[in-house]
């Protein structure tokens, strides 16, 4: 059977696959043997620019009830964390890490000259540029440039998700996207690929050949990582969400031989423009009773103190409410991060500055490159400014 390369580009989810990092998949065919200890952070990204103000609550902020005189939660409808805060009531899991000392909350974070567009500002939050730069590669990229540039096995980072996100891709080596370890191996053994595979046989010279070689890669590999996903499964309960089933995977994966250090995720959309207190409730919840499951898990398994999870979103929303029962687009916003080796706990630093906006938008504090940069030196143990490409404060929360 021949093929071409158009239809072979047309073929499908494994194409797609396929395409993104073969020598990645490859990898996986080598076992390969994990210490306990061995340091894994989660990225779970809130697309579409999370209202940050609704999340982690300013409840002894007149300004705030001003600006919001219907979408405002008040103390009685929120989860207190003290006298001035408390959180969205769909994260009463969020507020029992908080009370084991297992949540830090970082606060304003944003850059200079903040971009509105959801697609610039993802880009900007992806590849750690300035407002101002266009960059191809990604920060968690870079690190896998700088990490494994000599690695045998450079299997360090795993996106749950059909396509691999900007923050992913370096210049010479990128990420996986497996959003399900079970699909992609049940693709890689259909029919049409094994025949795809047997015609590969005895080609070279043409140019579909590196095609060729990168589906053989992957039918090979396929199988591996489906059965290290299965290795050790959780027998944790987690909810039946796109992203309870997601964490549950990174789960199984952490307790398997996999060295696996960067898992991502995404969850949304946050984008709120209109009724707005329905899609957050649902949008949180569905974040705190997959995180909530996933925490607990690590803690049964003794593996919590090996968690760096953070969330972030590419803005938060304007501080006043629209007509529309919503919030638009906004500038800075709030972080959870969360595991066993925080050093710093609980609300890290100032509540937003509700009467010095900048025209109607909160003024950033804190430029999320010195989060990257704390997480790449003091966690993942890197030259963070090789991988930012420039030099940021790191903080203290590890």
């Amino acid at each position: 059977m021949m093929i071409k390369r158009k239809e072979f580009l047309q073929s499908g989810a494994l194409a797609t696959a396929s395409l993104m990092l073969p020598q990645f998949l490859k990898a996986f065919e080598r076992p390969m043997s994990v210490p306990l200890g061995n340091k894994v952070v989660v990225v779970i990204q809130l697309s579409g620019g999370n209202d940050g103000l609704n999340t982690v609550i300013p409840i002894a902020n007149d300004f705030y009830y001003r600006a919001r005189p219907t979408l405002g939660l008040r103390g009685a409808q929120s989860l207190k964390l003290s006298d001035d805060v408390a959180l969205h009531p769909a994260l009463e899991g969020f507020r029992a890490l908080y009370d084991q000392g297992a949540l830090a909350i970082l606060n304003n974070v944003g850059y200079p000259n903040p971009d509105r567009s959801h697609f610039r500002s993802m880009d900007i939050w992806h590849s750690a540029s300035s407002s101002r730069e266009y960059w191809n590669d990604g920060w968690l990229g870079r690190y896998l440039d700088a990490q494994c540039n000599a690695c045998e096995r450079p299997t360090q980072a795993i996106e749950l998700d059909d396509v691999l996100s900007l923050a992913l891709k370096g210049e010479k080596l990128k990420g996986i996207a497996v959003k399900d370890p079970r699909r992609l191996y049940g693709t890689a053994n259909e029919k049409f690929f094994r025949a795809l595979h047997t015609d590969a046989h005895g080609r070279e010279g043409q140019p579909v050949d590196y095609l060729y070689k990168t589906l053989s890669e992957t039918m090979h590999s396929a199988d591996y990582i489906f059965s290290e996903s299965k290795a050790r499964p959780t027998k944790a309960a987690y909810p039946s969400t796109e992203l309870g089933k997601s964490l549950r995977t990174i789960a199984s994966l952490m307790y398997s031989q996999i060295n696996t250090t960067v898992y991502y995720v995404s969850l949304g959309s946050f984008d709120t423009h209109a009724n707005q207190q329905a899609q957050q409730q649902r949008l949180l919840k569905e974040l705190n009773d997959a995180v909530t499951a996933f925490t607990s898990d690590l803690q049964h398994e003794n593996r919590f103190d090996d968690l760096l999870l953070f969330t972030f979103s590419e803005f938060g929303r304007r501080v006043e409410q629209n007509a529309s029962g919503g919030t638009d687009h906004g500038t800075a916003n709030n972080m959870f991060l969360i595991g066993g080796g925080l050093k710093e706990k609980g609300v890290l630093n100032e509540l937003p500055d509700l009467a010095n906006l900048d025209e109607g938008d909160l003024r950033y504090k804190v430029d999320f490159k010195n989060v990257y940069a704390t997480i790449l030196n003091k966690w993942l143990k890197v030259n963070d400014q090789a991988v930012l490409k420039g030099r940021y404060e790191t903080m203290n929360f590890i």
